[in-house]
């Protein structure tokens, strides 16, 4: 745990006029400094610790699609978490990537200070990378605690963000396949 980030939390507290003493926060900045490490371990993450060489030969040149990928994630606008779900495509092209790095992928970008769109497209952008997939698609659709606890207070809003790369981009046919696969296609 980080003795600094420690020390912030309790001047936050301090500045929102409590008192760190009292019996419920004497341990509260030690808490919320270990948590928020957590929340942002992506940092200390890399895509080839994430892969660790789990990408096998395959003469599969269909789509693979992982869906409903829970993420949580921190907007870095306000700190607060958006929660939400990743859906994640790729064609390949010799070489198939374990089931579970698919996954790992979102996280290791999710468990950063993030805006949507972003993630999305680190997301699609390191897949390509692994992958070397003719195609890759990204889809996240997610509810901002930043909208719903604050400001225009919208609780049931939600943010979809998308990212089309290679023949998802290029093919019509494949976008709407991925899309119908997923239930985002009418």
């Amino acid at each position: 745990m980080n003795p600094a980030l420690s020390q912030h939390y309790r001047e936050i507290l301090v500045g929102l006029g409590e008192d760190p003493q009292r019996e419920g926060l004497l341990d509260t900045p030690k808490r919320a400094a270990k948590a928020m490490q957590y929340l942002c371990h992506g940092y200390g993450q890399t895509l080839e610790e994430i892969v660790n060489g789990a990408l096998f030969a395959s003469d599969n040149d269909e789509m693979v699609i992982v869906r409903d990928i829970e993420l949580y994630s921190l907007c870095e606008h306000h700190l607060l978490p958006f929660i939400g779900k990743a859906h994640v495509a790729y064609i390949p092209t010799g070489k198939v990537l374990g089931l579970s790095k698919v996954a790992r992928i979102v996280d290791m970008f999710a468990r950063r200070l993030q805006i949507q769109e972003n993630l999305t497209r680190q997301i699609a952008e390191a897949v390509r990378q692994v992958t070397s997939a003719a195609g890759v698609a990204v889809v996240i659709e997610a509810q901002h605690m930043c909208m719903m606890m604050r400001g225009v207070e919208k609780q049931n809003s939600q943010m979809f963000t998308s990212v089309m790369l290679g023949a998802f981009r290029d093919s019509n046919t494949t976008r709407q396949e991925f899309l119908q696969l997923i239930g985002r296609s009418k």
